[in-house]
């Protein structure tokens, strides 16, 4: 996340009430008219609409380890550490962690589709001897906290090098499907093979440990990298259709989002499905129903057309990442909230925001993140949002660090009890 270059641009206790997301079905909106390629004539997987309740929740990065674990590949340690990441998300009064398993086509369990992670141990594949998915779901329920897995669907590795991946790895296996972009290695999301195996790998995690539900972050296709376009030539050509290649590559996106909705509804209904994207759709001068803002936008230059998977009730809960002070004039935090809030209703999808705590107390930053009250005011702000369901922070190691006492101040003024999790009702699937 950030700190790897997000472009800049505690707890219920056991026992309390549960926040529910309840599971009704919710007829989608149709297309908006922006001329996208549609994702075929399979139907709408569906929403749901979220019941009282807030998130307050926190991501738990693993890539490059960012916050968990420790480069000491000792087991011991690395469970006692994350065992202090869970509590004190219990004594913030958070009840969600979002915990990062499949950080770049690897694993944080015995995956048969994909290698263990180099940063478990240090060497991509080997196994480090215990079940860290496992482990970490158990004491997250132990604690009264919901786990979410977090996967990146596309990223390969944080280099372009295949010779340095796994002998097992898929992309040692099949070379064709990746693509070597800004340094880095993206399987490629124009092969329909490449999407079946990444949801299949993906959705092992959901269908053999008890999660509560399965998570995205941001990245679909690359960031866009100056000077340099992303190879996809030979997939296009195959496979393009006669679209144009951003109506196509959208689609890609699209269908992995709406098969995987329909496959996670089948296997585990009691499962949420959600993404936190970059926080613009699209900018007003580009599009009228986009936001008044002039950002980089997902669905141009990501080709991740956030705002139809809210539409199309393809997903539970959208997490938009809100990164930026109120009244940063490219992209105001005020006026995507408000621009989000409108996105989701009559759509039964969840709305929570994303939050920068990364960004408090950095001298790189714009003058508010120097001010340890400008997360509170967020959370302030959003109170007069009621389609807003709560907040998610990013990432742990700077909410234990908690610069500013930013987050010590949030939790004083907006944390005062504990909230349940919202979870799923698989009892209200129509």
């Amino acid at each position: 996340m950030p700190p790897i270059n997000r472009r800049a641009l505690g707890v219920a206790a056991a026992g309390t009430l549960v926040g529910t997301l309840a599971l009704h079905g919710v007829s989608a909106a149709s297309r908006s008219g922006d001329g996208t390629a549609p994702a075929d004539d399979a139907s709408r997987a569906g929403g749901r609409t979220a019941a009282p309740g807030e998130l307050r929740g926190m991501w738990i990065a693993t890539v490059d380890r960012i916050d968990w674990p420790a480069a000491d590949p000792d087991a011991d340690r690395a469970r006692a550490d994350l065992l202090a990441l869970f509590d004190e998300a219990v004594r913030l009064r958070l009840n969600t962690i979002f915990l990062q398993v499949r950080p770049a086509a690897d694993a944080l369990w015995p995956s048969p589709f994909e290698p263990w992670s180099q940063w478990l141990t240090g060497t991509q594949g080997r196994d480090p001897g215990w079940n860290p998915l496992e482990f970490a779901v158990r004491e997250a329920h132990e604690r009264g906290l919901a786990l979410h897995a977090w996967c990146n669907p596309y990223r390969v590795a944080l280099h372009d090098d295949p010779s340095r991946l796994a002998a097992d790895h898929p992309v040692r296996r099949n070379p064709d499907w990746a693509i070597a972009h800004g340094g880095r290695l993206y399987y490629d999301p124009g092969l329909p093979e490449v999407r079946r195996f990444a949801t299949d790998a993906m959705l092992h995690a959901v269908e053999t440990h008890d999660v509560d539900g399965l998570h995205w972050d941001d990245y679909f296709y690359p960031y866009p990298v100056p000077g340099e376009e992303f190879a996809d030539d030979a997939s296009f050509a195959r496979h393009g259709g006669g679209a144009s290649r951003a109506d196509w590559r959208r689609n890609n996106i699209d269908l992995l989002v709406r098969e995987t909705a329909e496959r996670i509804r089948a296997s585990r209904p009691d499962a949420l499905f959600g993404i936190s994207p970059f926080g613009v759709w699209r900018n007003r001068s580009t599009d009228p129903e986009g936001s008044a803002t002039s950002a980089l936008q997902t669905h141009d230059d990501l080709y991740a057309d956030t705002r139809r998977w809210v539409r199309e009730g393809w997903v539970d809960y959208i997490l938009p990442q809100l990164y930026w002070h109120i009244g940063h004039a490219p992209a105001d935090y005020a006026e995507l909230v408000r621009w989000w809030s409108r996105t989701v209703e009559g759509t039964g999808v969840a709305l929570w925001i994303g939050e920068a705590v990364y960004k408090v107390g950095d001298p790189r930053q714009p003058e508010p993140w120097r001010d340890p009250a400008e997360l509170s005011r967020h959370l302030a702000f959003c109170r007069d949002h009621p389609a807003v369901g709560g907040h998610a922070y990013f990432s742990a190691s700077r909410v234990v660090a908690d610069p500013l006492g930013a987050m010590g101040l949030l939790v004083a003024e907006h944390h005062s009890r504990p909230a349940a999790p919202p979870r799923a009702d698989p009892s209200a699937r129509r």
